[in-house]
């Protein structure tokens, strides 16, 4: 053979190899990840390496200096991380903060918008001895002042649920009802919630029955298994696989987004096999 014919016999050769070594899935469910899957030490190449393997959609929470490398291996950024929407303790919850957090949405929607990213993130804030029933008003206020841009630009507005008895006391949505409860007011297809199931299995429990009945306010999903937010398997309290189902039997049609961390001595990347398997019904 000549060289000049060798050359893409090889490049094609290869290309081969890399689509036979990735897992083939159902992909019912569109799973992606977070760095804090593959433990510690591992570089982010590596990580997108994997998660193509493994047939993973996208990875979460990945600024945009990074996005040529997941773009490099077929991935896309599925939820657009801080400091745009605010942080945990210091959200949407208190007007103070309204002009800063607007604008960094506003800015955000547009970088994700350009860029293939379906949603961005934004967070209640801590309570500070505010009501939740004056919490709830200002947060509708602030969403309000975003919701138009999103929907233009096909962008989804995330609140994220998160527990306030274990990881983050004193955080305000810390309930699915208080965060449907917001949307509602809101009343936009582009502000959601991003339902972590580990967070409101300590909160709420009831898991499977709050995804039937709010589905449409949930915009992305995080999973974990509790207690110990380690792997989803047999080791903790959760059947995820019948959550999975459940998820898929609504006709959810957005991403679910592993972040849990790898328990001490478990292997990483058996865990993160397992987990898609799990999730792939």
């Amino acid at each position: 053979m000549r060289r000049r014919d060798f050359l893409p016999a090889m490049a094609g050769a290869t290309a081969a190899i890399s689509v036979a070594q990735t897992v083939q899935r159902k992909g019912r469910i569109k799973q992606c990840v977070t760095r804090g899957v593959f433990g510690r030490g591992m570089e982010f190449e590596d990580m997108c390496k994997h998660a193509a393997h493994f047939g993973c959609k996208g990875f979460d929470l990945i600024g945009p200096k990074d996005w040529p490398t997941l773009k490099k291996y077929g991935l896309l950024p599925t939820m657009f991380p801080g400091p745009n929407g605010g942080t945990i303790p210091d959200g949407l919850n208190r007007k103070e903060n309204h002009a800063r957090i607007i604008k960094g949405l506003h800015e955000g929607i547009d970088i994700a918008a350009a860029n293939g990213c379906p949603n961005i993130i934004t967070f209640s804030g801590n309570r500070n001895g505010m009501g939740d029933a004056e919490g709830a008003d200002n947060c509708v206020v602030a969403l309000n002042q975003i919701k138009a841009h999103a929907e233009d630009k096909g962008v989804t507005v995330c609140m994220e649920l998160l527990n306030s008895k274990v990881n983050h006391k004193d955080y305000m949505c810390d309930h699915a009802s208080w965060g449907v409860g917001v949307c509602k007011r809101v009343n936009s297809p582009r502000v959601k919630l991003l339902y972590d199931i580990y967070h409101m299995q300590i909160m709420d429990g009831d898991i499977v029955r709050t995804i039937r009945e709010d589905i449409q306010w949930f915009g992305h999903f995080h999973t974990g298994g509790n207690p110990g937010r380690h792997e989803i398997d047999d080791s903790q309290e959760l059947n995820y696989r019948f959550v999975a189902q459940a998820i898929f039997d609504t006709g959810y049609t957005g991403y679910v987004a592993h972040e849990y961390s790898p328990a001490p001595g478990k292997d990483a990347l058996k865990s993160l096999e397992t987990a898609m398997q799990i999730m792939d019904v």
